[in-house]
């Protein structure tokens, strides 16, 4: 096991390594004497996509004082990816404003000891540094150490300028330092990715609905609702849709409609906001056309909690009408009256999942007792069974929460509990899917799989589901062009890309592979599977070193990550693949 790095005293100081950005606007002064009320403004949208970006790439905003923003990161790969799509984002929301009022960042980073206090405040050389490479970078422009530019060349999408050795104040030692060619380098970052080719028939993307209700306490509920409204609409054969996990990527961004359609490959987007007040909501839906930013339609909807699906039909039936799509006798027949909900167990369900999405231990604790609180009031819930059958099998493949041998099992009876509660529920189907894939029941699992995708042809998650089931099964082609269609419904999302590249391994395809896991680790730069993988492809590949490192990292960022575990819960029928990802392994010397 490696050492972490992480010296705690007694004072509850800790002393450790860490990825600094500290960033400054240019020019502020002069843009504050121009237009005070235009400038802090333009600050407040500025921090906003700071903080998301951060927060994406698993920093931690630590400062914001004044027009500064201070944030630490686990990983030097996240630090820059986060920066890159800063500095696109940035340029992109500002393309309209006069050049001489664009408030533009200069960024620096680097890779070195700081000290963090037990409130988070943070101080040291490490510090000091990032601040003086932060002055050293041009307007809109990012400057890295020496350290940072090692970290992650051959990881990150990046072209590095050599600026030679600096001499910075109160630092001893010159610094080796380098600008990255953002030109160059924020063309191939996911944020900047060229657009999304138009799908031949009707395309929408639903951004996050705006919490009016007052209450930040109430973030969980609008974004329940929106998510409702995706699923929703999804289940339209005729459309488009893009998944929940993209959309939500744009969340609290002042964001450009042109851009978020280009990013998404969208023609449509529909935003909104959700004000609740007691046993009462209103909802308020723009239909904006994403080519030319023109609003199609906008309604407002005040209705009581226990009519929320009513609304959400609503909504989808405007959507059609308005994109002039056809439904399907089938979707006319399972789009009759819903009936009404209890808002209590609505709120439950919309909690746990909210839970669920935060895909860590802790929350699925948390989500587990919602879901279940649920139940308890409506035993018919047909999402609230689906959703914990699938916690269950996120938490046995994770080995989250000291999973039991007989969790696997536990979650197929919550899946058919599902089914029986509404076979018409996509949900149900995708949950069934997920059980008998772990068991292994694979073709089971696949029948289950292809309701789904019949039920709701835009559910991301069940393409996926299917390609795990095909590559399981030996069938890796066939699974590449499942995951395929799954990153296009849902394009800013990373699990997808991580079983694309396992299958183009167990394929042997050692090039396609690499790329799909490097694109993997810019979206998710503290996985542990995906540097498993790499660092046994390295292997195959006779690059020893690069495993052993890969490895030193992995190890860092999961010291519990088990070989052993991996073994166990992946259900091949074949044990090819898995052989070859241990082969890869033993040749770099990672394995006994």
């Amino acid at each position: 096991m490696q050492n972490s790095g992480v010296i705690l005293t007694d004072t509850g100081i800790r002393q450790r390594l860490a990825a600094i950005l500290a960033a400054d606007a240019a020019g502020y002064s002069r843009l504050m004497a121009g237009d005070e009320r235009a400038t802090l403004a333009a600050l407040d949208s500025a921090r906003e996509v700071f903080k998301s970006r951060i927060e994406a790439n698993q920093g931690r905003v630590i400062d914001t004082a004044g027009d500064s923003v201070l944030a630490v990161f686990e990983t030097a790969s996240g630090a820059v990816t986060s920066a890159l799509e800063i500095q696109n984002a940035l340029a992109v929301s500002q393309a309209a404003t006069p050049e001489e009022r664009r408030m533009r960042f200069r960024i620096g980073i680097h890779l070195g000891d700081l000290i963090e206090k037990a409130d988070g405040t943070v101080y040291g050389d490490g510090v000091n540094i990032a601040a003086r490479l932060q002055a050293l970078a041009d307007a809109g422009g990012i400057t890295v150490s020496g350290m940072v530019r090692d970290a992650v060349r051959n990881r990150i999408a990046a072209s590095f300028a050599d600026l030679g050795e600096q001499t910075v104040k109160n630092i001893a030692a010159p610094l080796r330092v380098f600008r990255i060619a953002l030109g160059a380098a924020a063309a191939q970052m996911p944020s900047a990715a060229p657009a999304l080719a138009l799908p031949d028939k009707p395309s929408i993307a639903v951004l996050p609905f705006a919490n009016l209700s007052g209450d930040p306490e109430q973030e969980y509920f609008a974004d329940g609702i929106t998510e409702d409204i995706i699923t929703d609409i999804s289940r339209i054969s005729g459309l488009l849709v893009i998944a929940r996990n993209s959309s939500f990527t744009f969340k609290k961004q002042n964001v450009d409609i042109k851009d978020v359609g280009r990013k998404l490959g969208v023609r449509h987007v529909l935003e909104g906001s959700v004000r609740k007040a007691g046993m009462k909501v209103r909802i308020n839906v723009q239909l904006i056309d994403a080519e030319t930013g023109g609003h199609v339609w906008a309604e407002r909807y005040d209705r009581d909690l226990e009519d929320i699906f009513a609304v959400q039909d609503e909504v989808t039936r405007r959507v059609v009408d308005a994109l002039k799509v056809n439904l399907t006798r089938s979707e006319e027949v399972r789009r009759e009256d819903r009936g009404k909900v209890n808002p209590e167990a609505y709120d439950y369900l919309i909690r746990g999942r909210a839970c669920l999405v935060q895909f860590t231990a802790e929350g699925a604790l948390e989500g587990r007792a919602m879901l279940e609180r649920a139940l308890a009031i409506d035993p018919q819930l047909a999402p609230a069974y689906a959703t914990l059958a699938i916690l269950n099998c996120t938490e046995y493949v994770n080995g989250w929460n000291n999973p039991g041998a007989d969790h696997l099992e536990r979650a197929l009876e919550l899946a058919r509990k599902a089914h029986n509660a509404n076979e018409f529920e996509p949900a149900s189907h995708l949950a069934l899917a997920a059980a008998l894939t772990w068991l292994g029941r694979q073709d089971d699992a696949e029948r289950a799989a292809r309701r789904a995708i019949e039920l709701d042809p835009n559910l991301a998650q069940a393409h996926g589901v299917l390609g795990n089931i095909l590559d399981f099964s030996g069938q890796h082609e066939k699974a590449i062009g499942l995951f395929e269609q799954a990153m296009r419904l849902d394009p800013q999302f990373d699990l997808w890309m991580q079983a694309c590249g396992r299958a183009q391994f167990a394929l042997e395809r050692f090039d396609e592979a690499e790329a799909t896991f490097k694109r993997r680790l810019i979206r998710m730069p503290r996985s542990d599977v995906t540097r498993a993988y790499l660092a046994s492809l390295y292997g195959h590949t006779g690059r020893h070193e690069e495993a052993r490192q890969m490895w030193r990292e992995l190890m860092e960022i999961n010291p519990k990550y088990s070989l052993e575990h991996m073994r166990r819960v992946m259900p091949y029928r074949s044990s090819t693949a898995l052989d070859r990802f241990f082969n890869g392994l033993r040749k770099a010397g990672l394995t006994p």
